[in-house]
Order: C-alpha cells, then structure tokens, then sequence
C-alpha cells in the first residue's frame, strides 16, 4: 500500500515563471516524508537518527498557485540493512502527476557518526503497512 499525503501550494513557492520553482519539490518530498514517519513510524523526523542520502527528482507538468492541494504518494518498494528507498509521486488536485522522486534515507547513528541497521520496530512498521 501507498502513503498519501496533503501538501498545499503556497505563493511563496512560486517563481518568476509563474509554477512552483524546481527546488520547492524537494520540499513537498520533506514534508510528505515527515508526515510518514509520524504516521507509519509514530517518530518525528526531526527526533530519529536519519539523514536523507540522495534525491533525484523527475518533473512531468509545472504546477500552479491554483493546482492544489497537491496530493504526495510514498511507496518503498524494499528496505536496505540501513536505508530506506522511497518513491514518490507528486499529484496535482485533479490527480494528474506532476513530478516523480525517489529519495534514500539512512538511519544513522548520531554519536558514531556512521549508519547504522535500521531499527528492529521501524523495519516491522514499514514492512507491515507497504506489504513487503
């Protein structure tokens, strides 16, 4: 199963061109990845050992000040020792799909330094709600 989340379209987020900038989509991935992990993992992002590793992002349409609330879909099609792989899709209001991410997150030990295996209970909750 996929995670779904909500993600309005703020004018900040607007550029000279009259779409959302290319940056802001990273963004939009943050925000829907730290709604996840409240939700699936019950953690605040910012409290958990994690550090994001990569990020490419594919953009199909521009979106506009009026194409939303954007609808944000995460998926993990598997899990790493240490990360987790996360596909995401960026719709606008009327469900069309405006941009593909996928990201990497580490978990990371914060004292050593260094990743670490992901926790025993945040590999169960994930495993659990995307089926794996």
């Amino acid at each position: 199963m996929e995670y779904e989340t909500t993600v309005d379209v703020r004018f900040r987020d607007i550029d000279a061109m009259g779409h959302v900038n290319n940056a802001v989509y990273a963004t939009y991935a943050e925000q829907a990845r730290a709604n996840y992990f409240v939700d699936v993992l019950d953690r605040e992002l910012s409290a958990v050992g994690s550090v994001l590793a990569t990020i490419t992002m594919d953009y199909r349409q521009p979106i506009h000040i009026d194409d939303g609330p954007l609808t944000v879909a995460i998926d993990v099609p598997d899990l790493g020792e240490s990360s987790i792989p996360m596909e995401y899709e960026v719709r606008t209001a009327d469900g069309t799909v405006a941009a593909e991410i996928e990201s990497v997150q580490v978990a990371y030990d914060r004292e050593a330094g260094e990743s670490m295996p992901l926790p025993d209970d945040w590999r169960e909750a994930i495993t659990s709600y995307h089926g794996l």
